[in-house]
């Protein structure tokens, strides 16, 4: 493929990577589905409008219909998500992307540029041959035939000359040097560029060698490698005309490597950008999955503060020194001691799942009862009262003994209610004695 189309479709596919929203365009939608059909996978910006179906996604396109649903349009349908939706929106095409739109090829001075030649390789004698003196006397008429036919004008007559020379002394740079002259003379700068290159082998100082060479690579439009060959002849052996054609050759290089310069610049400022954003979005897609998931954790039931083993609505039960009942919550911080007069129920024995009542100490003056556990409490009568039992799951119920339980002073805010009072006093009865005021069942 010819050099400049490659080029052209290096800064072609530049600009749809820094800008995929260009495959929008109609024009290039032969282009889309080609990529589509070689399992290529295209952003949602790379579709128009009208390429998308009624439900707005292009999932119709590219292998399997999948190939444009992205977490993109996913977060786009998340519309309650709070503070997220901006960051879901479609990326947007920022004007930095588009730097290689207006890249183009430099506008160079191109007279004097040829088509590359295609010829067969020129005869360059045999490198391995003992050159005696009578071979160079003969390179050496050659030569000067060789010399006579350029003085005329007959370039064709010259090469011959010259390629007779070199086939006797392959081992002379000058002869190379001068046929890669003619070839130039005749516009054949891949010939010239082959001599040039055996010239400067057996001599690197070939001043006329590199003279040579930029010239061919000026006629193939290699200005850059011209310039440095032809600084080098003017370095080495310095004459008007190798000068003269430097001259030409230098405004083509300057505006290559100003050209080069800026939209390096360019492309070094864009990467930069386009990083960032990439770490705005990485960010986004963070947020966005932090968010979902406090979503969803709100929106979970709410966990029963309840523990296993306590009283319904007693977190934590009734702790040290008292067994459980199987199913009930605890009392938090036990029935403080002294609490309506009672003395602690010291070694209280357990039912098994009941917190303990804490600071409670024995209650004087109780005997032994039938069933009753240590300290003379008999457990059962409130296990076998179903009114209790009903009434451990009111939340009014449980929410009164719980101030009563943190400070015993409270029960007098309570006597009042009919829904509480005869629930307290009925409890103080059970464990052998009355609530302040009220006479032991």
């Amino acid at each position: 493929m010819d050099a400049t189309k490659l080029r052209e479709l290096k800064l072609f596919v530049q600009q749809l990577e820094a800008s995929p929203a260009l495959l929008a365009n109609p024009a290039l939608r032969f282009f889309r589905d080609y990529l589509e059909r070689h399992g290529a996978k295209l952003p949602s910006v790379a579709y128009g409008e009208e390429d998308k179906p009624a439900g707005g996604c292009c999932g119709g396109h590219g292998p399997g219909g999948h190939g444009h649903h992205d977490a993109t349009e996913e977060a786009e349908s998340d519309d309650d998500m709070p503070g997220m939706e901006e960051k879901s929106m479609p990326p947007k095409t920022y004007e930095d992307e588009n730097v290689t739109d207006d890249e183009s090829d430099v506008e160079l001075d191109n007279e004097g540029v040829v088509e590359s030649d295609d010829e067969p390789p020129q005869k360059m004698g045999d490198q391995s041959v003992e050159v005696t003196e009578e071979k160079m006397d003969e390179a050496q008429l050659s030569k000067g035939k060789a010399v006579e036919a350029m003085a005329d004008g007959k370039l064709n007559e010259a090469l011959e000359h010259f390629t007779a020379a070199i086939v006797c002394n392959p081992h002379s740079a000058i002869l190379f040097a001068n046929r890669a002259g003619v070839y130039v003379k005749m516009k054949k700068p891949n010939a010239a560029i082959r001599d040039a290159d055996a010239a400067i082998k057996i001599n690197p100082d070939s001043a006329k060698g590199y003279k040579c060479r930029g010239e061919a690579k000026a006629m193939l439009g290699q200005w850059e490698e011209a310039a440095k060959d032809l600084r080098l002849a003017c370095r080495l052996d310095y004459d008007e005309e190798t000068a003269k054609v430097l001259k030409k050759v230098e405004p083509n290089v300057h505006k290559i490597e100003e050209h080069r310069r800026k939209y390096d610049r360019l492309r070094k400022e864009r990467n930069e950008k386009r990083a960032a954003r990439e770490r705005e979005a990485r960010r986004a897609e963070a947020q966005a999955a932090y968010a979902k998931a406090k979503k969803a954790e709100n929106a979970a039931p709410p966990r029963s503060s309840a523990r296993p083993g306590g009283m319904p609505g007693f977190p934590g039960g009734m702790p040290a020194g008292m067994g459980g009942m199987p199913g009930m919550g605890g009392f938090p911080g036990g029935m403080p001691a002294g609490m309506g007069g009672m003395g602690g129920m010291p070694g209280m024995g357990g039912m098994p799942g009941m917190g303990g009542m804490p600071g409670m100490g024995g209650m004087p003056g109780m005997g032994g009862m039938p069933g009753a556990g240590p300290g003379g409490v008999d457990m059962s009568k409130i296990l076998n009262d179903p009114e209790l039992m009903a009434a451990f799951s009111d939340p009014d119920v449980m929410a009164a003994l719980q101030d009563v339980m943190k400070n015993p002073a409270n029960l007098a805010k309570h006597q009042g209610n009919p829904k509480v009072a005869p629930i307290i006093a009925k409890m103080f009865s059970k464990f052998g004695g009355g609530a302040p005021g009220q006479p032991a069942a």
